[in-house]
Parts: structure tokens; sequence; C-alpha cells
């Protein structure tokens, strides 16, 4: 058997129609489950409707950090709402900090950077308060900034979607017993295939971060949970483990960490 999960995407960013083709592709791609993670409140909404509409989507709400932050109010109603609803999600995500939205201002230092460190530490703490796992966007220099937090709130799920970063912090992760996920640019990046070698496979999940759309053979084409059996082959060759033990580590590694029922 060759299942797989998509331990991140943003299935509400697809329009309804593509929504129902990736649906009613699940079974044939042996796809069983896919972790819809939120951006706001209104997509929070949406992967809560998703998910009791079509089983195998399972839902996390967060505030997506490549964005201006909500004012105040709008935060708080955010959080109101996960409150009321934690516990038809199945982690905190997608929360994090802003290095692409810093990076295109030239890490202007007016970057308000610590109203989104205050943030994501009140997702933390919600995560540890409700016994969630998290779904972190942190990469190259935010992830130590975020490692300290969730060292300093004790935090044990933590879940780095796509990750980059050095080497000292990949081990950091990889010590604390966090996992990282590997999209389809595992074929053809070679800064990815240089974070699968470090990493153990028992740490490893696979994504699509769709729609996010991939290049070489994936160029122009709509991102599906498909592409994720691609990927697992690629780790398979990297990791020099028999396919068969990396699609059934890499599936059990997802179903265990989100405690998935089906």
């Amino acid at each position: 058997m060759r299942k797989i999960i998509d331990a991140h995407m943003h299935l509400d960013q697809y329009s309804d129609l593509d929504i129902r083709r990736i649906i009613t592709d699940l079974d044939r791609i042996q796809c069983t489950n896919v972790i819809s993670v939120s951006s706001h409140l209104d997509s929070c909404r949406t992967n809560l409707a998703l998910s009791q509409k079509f089983e195998q989507v399972k839902p996390a709400f967060g505030l997506h950090p490549e964005q201006e932050l909500p004012s105040d109010t709008e935060i708080e109603t955010l959080f109101s709402w996960i409150a009321d609803q934690h516990k038809e999600m199945v982690a905190i995500g997608e929360v994090g900090l802003p290095y692409y939205l810093r990076s295109e201002m030239n890490n202007d230092a007016r970057f308000p950077i610590e109203g989104y460190i205050e943030v994501l530490e009140q997702f933390i703490k919600y995560a540890k308060k409700w016994d969630k796992p998290i779904i972190l966007h942190a990469i190259y220099d935010d992830a130590p900034i975020v490692c300290n937090l969730l060292e300093m709130h004790s935090i044990e799920k933590a879940h780095f979607h796509w990750f980059k970063g050095n080497t000292a912090t990949t081990q950091r992760i990889m010590d604390n017993g966090y996992y990282i996920s590997v999209t389809p640019d595992v074929l053809y990046e070679t800064e990815i295939q240089t974070l699968v070698r470090q990493c153990p496979l028992e740490q490893m999940m696979v994504e699509t971060d769709g729609p996010w759309q991939f290049k070489g053979k994936f160029d122009g084409q709509m991102t599906h949970p498909k592409m994720i059996h691609a990927s697992v082959s690629m780790i398979s060759q990297i990791k020099e483990v028999y396919l068969a033990e990396t699609y059934r580590t890499l599936h059990n590694n997802t179903f265990e960490f989100y405690k998935l029922d089906k």
C-alpha cells in the first residue's frame, strides 16, 4: 500500500471546482487525509466547513504571518473563534514569523516584528493549553527565534512546514523531537535534498503547500496531492531506504502526529 497524507495545504484557497476534483481523486491516489491550514478568520471558517463536508479534510486554525497584522480587535476575535472551535481542529496553524514580508522591506528596522512574535507566542500558549500540535512558518533566521519560544513553553509537538535553514538550526529542531515536511521541490532543489539527507525519516512528513505551484516536471500544473508520490520516491532514493518503507514511515509519522482517526 502506498498511502500518503498531504501534511500541509491551503485547500480553502482553491476554487470550488478544483476542491471537488481534489477530493474526488483522493481515494484513487491513496491519499487518506489532507491537513488544510488557515490564513485568517475567514480561512478558518472555510476550512472548518470543508472538514464537515469531507471526512478526509482535517483543519488547522491560525493566522499566516506573511501579511499585515490585523488590528488588536480582529486578533482577539480570531482567538475567541478558535477557542470556541478548538475541538474541531487537529492543530494550530499556519502560524509563525514573516520572513519573506520582512525581506521584501529590506529588513527595515521599523518593521513591527515584535508584534508578530507576540501573536505567535499567544498561539503557542494555546497549543500548549489545548494539547494540540503547532504548524509553523519559520525559516532561515526566524527559525531560532521560534525554537526559543517553543522551548520556553515546553512545546513537544511542532511541525516546521517546508523548512529551510542552516545545519545547526535543523539539528536543533531534530534534537527537540520536532518534525519537518518536504514539498515537491525536493525533486529539483539541492537545498531541500540536503535537508532530507540530514533529517531522520522518522521526523519527516510530506506536503504540497497547495495551491503554491512548482517547477520542473510540475511546471504549469495545478498543485495536487498526487505530486507527493514523486516526493516520496525522491526521498526514498536520497535516504537509500526501500520505497515501501519510506511510504509507511511518512504516512505513520503524519497519522500519529496529528492523531488522525481515518
